[in-house]
């Protein structure tokens, strides 16, 4: 489970909750930002904007995303440069039809392709560029993903603001009763409440969070694509480690020096 992800929106409603009822009105101050007219119009609408835009699919399945938010990642990058420097030296010392048989103790479907193309003999060029183009495709269907939450967060506070014309609208149109403005008034604002949080409380985070999460995938398989080439080139797993390590930051080459180093060289 990702904490931050946990943390910071369970966290953050509660912080709103706590204001609110740190006013006069207490507690039961909460009561009074729950409307339903606002909610479905801002929800109904911003929701119904939506999905004119995606299919019905893409729709359900942008909303299975939030598991992909909530849920931590299981690999992390130095793991895997440890995991291709023991194919490297498998391979180094046993040649690459040993690779093979390493498949089945791999989780990974993309590493398991390219090991599966470069144990067939495929030509190094054509590895590169299957492994890329399926790179591109698995990038492509996250950003449509991140898009849909990024459509959720600019209808929310558009439809927010629909929700207080027409209050307002209402509002006016009782203007010979003066009792009613003021009650008229916190209903049209607690629309454009409403959407300003569908944005910045859930849609805004959870984009950001799945852009973070398709960066990390992406560096990931590139690591992949540069490590397996290298290992189908024959270079020597210490020269492998270095060129996988450029892609991070200084301070975790050094730990993933302490997690695995580059093992046996020569064979």
């Amino acid at each position: 489970m990702d904490l931050a992800s946990v943390i910071g929106l369970v966290v953050s409603i509660i912080l709103i909750i706590v204001s609110i009822a740190l006013g006069d009105a207490g507690i039961a101050g909460v009561l009074d930002f729950l409307d339903a007219p606002s909610a479905l119009i801002t929800f109904g609408g911003a929701f119904c904007a939506v999905l004119t835009s995606y299919s019905v699919n893409d729709f359900l399945n942008g909303f299975k995303t939030i598991q992909k938010v909530i849920k931590a990642p299981t690999v992390n990058v130095q793991e895997m440069i440890v995991k291709i420097i023991e194919l490297s030296n498998l391979a180094r010392k046993e040649g690459l039809l040993s690779l093979e048989e390493a498949v089945a103790d791999l989780d990974d479907a993309f590493l398991k392709k390219g090991i599966l193309l470069i144990v067939d003999g495929t030509d190094p060029e054509l590895v590169r560029a299957i492994m890329e183009t399926e790179l591109v495709s698995i990038d492509g269907r996250h950003k449509k993903f991140i898009g849909f939450w990024e459509t959720i967060a600019s209808m929310g506070p558009a439809w927010g603001m629909i929700g207080t014309l027409i209050g307002l609208i209402n509002m006016l149109g009782a203007l010979d009763d003066p009792s009613t403005i003021g009650p008229a008034m916190a209903v049209a604002l607690i629309t454009t409440l409403y959407g300003s949080m569908l944005a910045n409380w859930i849609a805004i985070p959870i984009s950001n969070k799945l852009k973070g999460n398709n960066d990390l995938e992406m560096m990931i398989k590139e690591i992949m694509i540069e490590g397996l080439l290298s290992i189908q080139a024959g270079e020597n797993p210490r020269v492998i480690e270095e060129k996988l390590k450029s892609f991070l930051a200084p301070s975790e080459r050094k730990l993933n020096e302490t997690e695995g180093d580059g093992g046996e060289v020569d064979g």
